[in-house]
């Protein structure tokens, strides 16, 4: 499907371009590739007076806020290197984004993320981001249940697993969202004011 439109309050959230996750390789959307296009996006978006939500994942260093509860995967044990939890430095320097950090994988569980959005009357977010499968499509479902419409770049985004990408982006994302290239998105944005 196509994006129909852009609503005049849409907001852009930018998930997890951070140091330490965009050091690794994407799936099948290579991570430089997602870093450009959500810059690109970025930068329209502040052109033109909406709102830009850079957020990234931490957790105190002795791991006392770390999600809980027992799973197959083993969590990393140790510390992270300095600096990891940094938004990348492409996306820094604009004082008009908004900033939330998250400890789980959705950016509106445990965040004032909604209440940034409701406040400034936004009705619509587009996503970016990495992990497709995890962060982004988190986000994606806490947005549509919040009744927001719910637009995914599709060439922003991108997975350590090209099949688990390529499940949200072809099973998930079609029943939560309009999912469109970067492009596309610009196309449909309104003009710059």
């Amino acid at each position: 499907m196509a994006i129909t439109t852009i609503d005049p309050k849409t907001a852009l959230v930018v998930i997890d371009l951070q140091n330490g996750i965009t050091a690794m390789p994407g799936a099948p959307v290579p991570t430089p590739d997602v870093i450009k296009n959500s810059v690109e996006l970025a930068q329209a978006f502040r052109e033109r007076g909406l709102p830009v939500v850079l957020v990234n994942v931490t957790f105190a260093e002795d791991g006392a806020d770390a999600l809980p509860g027992r799973t197959d995967q083993q969590r990393p044990a140790g510390q992270m290197p300095a600096g990891w939890d940094a938004v990348i430095a492409d996306l820094e320097g604009h004082a008009s984004d908004i900033r939330v950090t998250k400890r789980n994988w959705s950016a509106f569980y445990g965040t004032n993320l909604d209440l940034h959005l409701r406040r400034r009357g936004v009705t619509q977010i587009v996503l970016t981001g990495i992990a497709t499968s995890i962060g982004v499509e988190s986000t994606a479902r806490f947005a549509h249940e919040h009744g927001y419409h719910v637009t995914i770049a599709t060439d922003a985004v991108t997975d350590s697993n090209a099949e688990a990408h390529l499940n949200s982006v072809e099973r998930i994302f079609p029943r939560l969202a309009e999912n469109g290239t970067t492009a596309e998105i610009l196309a449909a944005l309104p003009a710059a004011g």
